[in-house]
């Protein structure tokens, strides 16, 4: 029998990281043109923070941070960054007509979302060495997917994607 795994963790957030940014030139602009749209979007919510940009393998990655500790607090939240992710590549896409894969990280909460994911692998493989044969977590994207399949790996446990759409999930089971 599958037992879930249910979000019981608070979001938490964690110290900003520093990021520098890449050489990769096209993909710098697809940073750029993201940085414009999110300091816009920043100037619109009067918030105060700063963007750095980062290439790596291809793929952008954007890091908000702000002096104040609680100033990003309310665009940390794991929901938030995914919807201003999917924003900002969706914008990126109207300016390039090239899909974006770009990871945005607001005030360290990619860190604190991996933080929280290693909790909940915790979580689940405790139960399945009681005695339950798998262990179902939350609905969750597929980067947070692609980290849990990592973490549970480095376990010694096997894990599968199932279900569709919103509601694809990762399943936990004995290596």
């Amino acid at each position: 029998m599958t037992e879930t795994v249910d979000n019981l963790l608070e979001p938490e957030v964690s110290e900003t990281v520093d990021v520098v940014a890449g050489d990769d030139t096209s993909v710098v602009d697809e940073g750029d043109i993201a940085a414009d749209y999110l300091e816009e979007l920043l100037d619109l919510a009067d918030l105060d923070g700063d963007i750095e940009i980062t290439a790596r393998a291809g793929r952008i990655y954007l890091a908000i941070e702000a002096e104040e500790p609680d100033a990003l607090r309310t665009l940390s939240k794991p929901d938030t960054v995914a919807a201003l992710q999917e924003l900002t590549r969706l914008a990126v896409h109207a300016r390039t007509g090239e899909f974006s894969r770009l990871i945005l990280d607001i005030a360290g909460s990619r860190d604190a979302r991996a933080d929280e994911l290693q909790r909940l692998v915790d979580r689940a493989v405790e139960r399945i060495e009681a005695g339950a044969a798998s262990a179902a977590l939350p609905p969750m994207s597929s980067y947070e997917r692609k980290l849990v399949h990592d973490l549970v790996g480095e376990r010694g446990f096997t894990s599968e994607s199932e279900g569709e759409g919103a509601e694809r999930h990762t399943v936990i089971r004995r290596g």
